[in-house]
């Protein structure tokens, strides 16, 4: 790969995998191109454990205003309690 082809990618969100998955299924929604990283470790971590295994949702530097204002817009809720 060419190093001057690659676009550099960007936080827009951090949480859980749930939460992760909801946004990136809102920018998808809004046509905004974004992937989820860490998303193994947000699997195999548990809920019971905050702010381990937080999973982050990544857009392109270009994207990242677009990305932001959409996830401000819409409410993320907390993850739904376990099943007991």
């Amino acid at each position: 790969m060419n190093g001057a082809n690659e676009e550099k990618l960007v936080q827009v969100f951090a949480g859980n995998l749930w939460q992760a998955q909801l946004v990136k299924g809102l920018l998808d929604a809004n046509a905004v191109p974004c992937m989820i990283n860490d998303e193994t470790i947000g699997a195999v971590t548990s809920q019971y454990a905050p702010n381990v295994g937080d999973v982050y949702v990544m857009v392109t530097e270009e994207n990242e205003t677009q990305a932001i204002k959409v996830i401000e817009e819409n409410t993320i809720p907390d993850a739904p309690p376990a099943e007991e």
